[in-house]
């Protein structure tokens, strides 16, 4: 009964593959009965109205622009019914009808990673309703989207977290493998970061929920995934190229077979191996599977355009702190200016850094909890992106920036010297210069094995756009091999110096939380966004879900493997028509039987077409130097 039910939800699925089995039947049910004639009309009259119906589309399409490759299909239609070749020209609409399913079969086979991401999508929420009470476990089941920010949420064994969250537990041991691909389950400490998506352990936590459901990283990335599947532009770009020379040159060879045997029937039995399926399935199959084959690999891609892109990258540009560095800067000394103590400008500081999402910012706030100080609330804060923050501290006018920014307030500031790796943040408290707090940002530890794969890759230009001061940055570009470096620069430099970047097209990494304007004039935009805010940022075209920067080298990876195998699978199923169709021509493959040849083409170039789900040959580590390829290995999400 289960399989007789799959069978009939697969006929009512694909309307034209039943009409056309049922047609089919009776005209074969006719021939067999000396009904030739019969069978003859039938199969006319429904060809016929299936070359009416395709034709409507055909005329939709060319109106929007789009000279699709129907037309080969719709004459080689018209062909087999003139020469009275019902029976091929049955296979020919069997093969295009039957195209819709095999297309739907291989493409949730190349995007089933992409499908597990939406299936998993949490939906409901365990929130306490005595949050204070460690004894009760008293819960009030509401959807996800109810969840509001301070809700205690109780997360069973093997649930999936349904928001982002802070661990209230003393420990946890969570698989974030759907969210960064590490499969190896990480272990989270009380006040630590439980990101929604990730699968909980073996014992029941507690946590509290940091940002609503549709903020939290799961939920983004549902949004990138359903971003991703309806994007078909380089599909249709990829047909595109291929669709007049390849029409040209069917109608060329079934036209010269016509005209050297004098046989109409001989351009009819050319025409039925020129279907165009290999070119209509299998680009999109490929580009799916490299969708799929990027988010198993933790990097989500907003649509089949990134990947092409992607594939011809030519220039990088990387932003400094957080993206080339490991995000994380340590506060490594205070230098205070007389009338003024350490730990005073220290407090002050961090309570303006409060108001602050650079990453400075968070390394002096940690500075200051480290060292017990007090953090105050500013009566009034703003911040100028890249320059710094100011804010009203208990009176007293408190500004923390960069060297330029603080100078144009407070003429005596004084450049402190730096050491290889150190960034400064230069403080101002009511008019005058107080100090500079020196932190540490190490660079990544595959940070360097990246340029070096980029530049020997076929990437011609790479460069480094920063905020920065401008010793600190060239210190880190030294170290990393980059020897264009951009310092100090605002958010609208970084925008025209990533514009004009040669050659095209170009590439920006960033850490999404403050790149937003220079990501979105780049051709391909890359957020880092294992952390920062929430994954997807709508600048950017890619978002890394690992904290690595290796990951962008797969993602170029990918993006060149799947294009060469969508050009690989159209190739063959050209190459293949040709020859046969050049075969055809002297007349030794019936019209029939070209027909149903023509569904094993099909079928070789989308079977091709899923490779792009595995990846380059050799794994996406292959060609990495080694040092990259351990650091890639042994990554841990942030």
């Amino acid at each position: 009964m289960r399989e007789r039910g799959r069978v009939l939800s697969a006929l009512s699925r694909y309307p034209a593959i039943t009409i056309t089995i049922l047609v089919s039947t009776v005209v074969g049910l006719l021939h067999l009965n000396s009904q030739e004639t019969a069978g003859r009309w039938v199969a006319t009259f429904y060809v016929g109205a299936f070359i009416a119906w395709t034709l409507v589309g055909m005329v939709r399409d060319v109106l929007r622009g789009h000279v699709g490759l129907d037309i080969l299909a719709l004459v080689a239609m018209v062909a087999t019914l003139a020469v009275g070749e019902y029976i091929a020209s049955l296979i020919i609409v069997l093969m295009l009808s039957g195209g819709e399913a095999l297309e739907d079969f291989a493409g949730r086979r190349a995007k089933r990673d992409l499908s597990a991401l939406l299936d998993r999508s949490p939906r409901t929420a365990h929130v306490l309703l005595h949050p204070h009470s460690t004894d009760s476990d008293e819960v009030r089941d509401v959807g996800v989207d109810e969840v509001v920010i301070g809700d205690v949420i109780l997360v069973r064994p093997s649930e999936v977290v349904p928001v982002d969250g802070s661990l209230l537990t003393a420990t946890g041991s969570f698989d974030e493998s759907s969210l960064t691909g590490e499969s190896m389950p990480v272990t989270r400490e009380a006040g630590g970061e439980v990101l929604s998506g990730a699968i909980n352990g073996n014992r029941a936590v507690r946590i509290r929920a940091v940002r609503t459901s549709a903020d939290s990283q799961y939920q983004q990335i549902v949004a990138l995934v359903h971003a991703a599947e309806e994007s078909h532009a380089p599909v249709v770009r990829l047909a595109d190229r291929f669709a007049i020379p390849f029409t040209a040159a069917s109608l060329v060879l079934a036209g010269t077979a016509w005209a050297l045997s004098g046989d109409s029937t001989r351009f009819a039995e050319v025409l039925v191996l020129a279907t165009p399926c290999p070119l209509l399935i299998a680009a999109p199959v490929a580009f799916l599977g490299g969708l799929s084959r990027a988010a198993k690999a933790g990097v989500i891609m907003k649509g089949g355009a990134v990947i092409e892109q992607l594939a011809r990258v030519r220039s990088a540009a990387f932003d400094k702190t957080g993206t080339l560095t490991q995000g994380r800067p340590e506060l490594v000394d205070i230098r205070p200016t007389p009338g003024f103590d350490a730990d005073e400008i220290l407090q002050l500081a961090a309570s303006a850094e409060q108001y602050s999402s650079h990453v400075l910012a968070a390394g002096i706030r940690r500075a200051a909890h480290d060292r017990a100080l007090t953090l105050r609330v500013a009566s009034e804060a703003s911040e100028i992106a890249t320059n710094g923050v100011s804010a009203m501290i208990g009176g007293r006018s408190v500004i923390v920036g960069k060297p330029a920014y603080i100078a144009a307030v407070a003429a005596d500031t004084v450049r402190a010297h730096l050491d290889v790796g150190e960034a400064a943040a230069y403080v101002c408290v009511d008019g005058r210069f107080a100090g500079v707090l020196v932190l540490a940002d190490d660079p990544r530890p595959e940070a360097a094995g990246v340029v070096a794969w980029l530049r020997g890759h076929g990437i011609e230009r790479i460069m480094m756009l920063t905020g920065d001061i401008r010793s600190t940055a060239e210190s880190i570009g030294t170290q990393l091999g980059i020897e264009d470096v951009r310092a100090e620069l605002l958010p609208a430099e970084k925008v025209h110096l990533a514009a004009d970047l040669q050659p095209r097209p170009m590439m920006m990494v960033g850490d999404g939380v403050n790149d937003a304007p220079v990501l979105a004039a780049a051709d391909v935009g890359i957020a880092m966004g294992a952390k920062g805010a929430t994954a997807a940022g709508d600048a950017a075209d890619v978002v890394i879900l690992v904290d690595s920067l290796a990951k962008v080298v797969d993602a170029i990876a990918i993006g060149r493997h799947t294009v060469r195998v969508a050009l690989t699978a159209i190739w063959i199923g050209i190459g293949l028509s040709v020859c046969l169709m050049i075969v055809a021509m002297t007349g030794v493959i019936p019209a029939v039987v070209g027909a149903l040849v023509q569904e094993l083409v099909d079928l070789a170039t989308i079977l091709y077409a899923l490779r792009a789900l595995r990846g380059p040959a050799g794994g996406m580590d292959a060609d990495l130097p080694s040092p990259l390829r351990s650091s890639a290995d042994t990554v841990r999400p942030a």
